[in-house]
């Protein structure tokens, strides 16, 4: 590998550089955390892929170069998750073992060989890079059932880390750990409300007779939701991490009650748990144009949040999109592709 690096005059050019607007824009992925990576510098080198795994919880590529020093070393490179990369552009055989690629990428704070993907270019020219923008408002519903992609103008998590905390939700987010004890590293998603309108991943929503399926991409996140008149079970048993939902409809509005969420120590949010009492209702209507969605929320956990939070998002009608399977790889992320 070192000969080749060399017949290809792969020079190593390993400098930290100040954002000025020099990089593209790169939102941050829903699993990543911003406090791993420096988001202020980046590395640019020019080398080899090794190595390229197209799989979740995110697409990573090993790539080998060479330091000042002239040895040889190798760089771990995540990007985002498949169904975010497809819509990128990317396929399972955009780049393979040997190619030349430049990667300019936000290094680990670590100090690791390991970094979070800003742009990377083909010997051809083409940039490839994560791609995230707000969706067109082209199309309109004539009813909530569809594909729905969030606006990020409307962030329900923002909200959310804002609600005052009860002395039991501050001690528990003093003491949290997540690279160590998120569920994220076992490929589980962050309960409700957290993935509502994500602006990442799609959400879709299914209407049925008795029942309505609201879906996340998200590690393939799906609820159901019973619309037959039952309510919610007797037993205290909670074993769902998205709780039990029943719903009806008032006029053209989908209300969604949901209790019984398993305990989760990000339940509500980073770090804050959700407990026995947590209580969420989610109101579904669609804007006068019919190119929205909008969602209103109420969430109560008296154990945690300090007081209610009431909470609004939006989504567009994205009927020329479909969800994708997200197929975490529990192995990979336990190494730590969840971070």
């Amino acid at each position: 590998m070192l000969e080749k690096l060399e017949s290809l005059h792969v020079k190593f050019i390993y400098t930290l550089l100040a954002l000025t607007g020099a990089s593209i824009a790169f939102t941050a992925i829903g699993h990543h955390s911003d406090a791993g990576y420096d988001r202020d510098t980046v590395v640019a080198f020019e080398g080899v892929v090794t190595s390229y795994s197209f799989r979740n919880p995110h697409i990573a590529i090993l790539v080998e170069t060479e330091n000042e020093q002239g040895e040889t070393i190798e760089w771990d490179i995540e990007t985002g998750s498949t169904p975010i990369m497809i819509r990128s552009g990317w396929t399972p055989d955009l780049i393979s073992e040997g190619d030349t690629v430049t990667i300019r990428a936000h290094p680990e704070r670590s100090g690791r060989m390991r970094a979070i993907l800003n742009t990377m270019q083909t010997t051809d020219g083409q940039l490839w890079y994560q791609v995230e923008e707000d969706p067109e408002e082209t199309v309109a519903a004539t009813s909530l059932n569809g594909v729905w992609r969030g606006l990020s103008t409307f962030s329900l998590r923002r909200g959310l880390n804002q609600v005052p905390l009860t002395p039991a939700a501050e001690a528990a987010r003093a003491e949290y750990d997540y690279f160590t004890q998120t569920p994220v590293r076992d490929c589980v998603a962050p309960p409700p409300p957290s993935l509502l309108a994500s602006t990442t991943y799609l959400n879709g929503i299914e209407i049925l007779e008795d029942q309505v399926i609201l879906r996340n991409e998200y590690f393939d996140q799906t609820r159901i939701v019973y619309m037959d008149g039952r309510g919610h079970p007797e037993t205290d048993e909670r074993t769902s991490w998205e709780g039990h939902s029943i719903g009806w409809w008032e006029g053209e509005t989908l209300v969604v009650d949901t209790t019984h969420f398993r305990d989760h120590p990000e339940g509500n949010g980073r770090g804050v748990p959700s407990g026995a009492q947590k209580h969420l209702i989610e109101r579904y209507s669609l804007s006068d144009d019919g190119r929205r969605a909008q969602i209103d929320v109420f969430l109560e956990d008296p154990e945690y949040l300090a007081e209610p939070f009431n909470g609004h998002t939006e989504m567009v009608y994205s009927p020329e999109l479909e969800l994708l399977r997200y197929d975490c790889d529990p192995v990979l992320s336990r190494q730590g592709g969840f971070e």
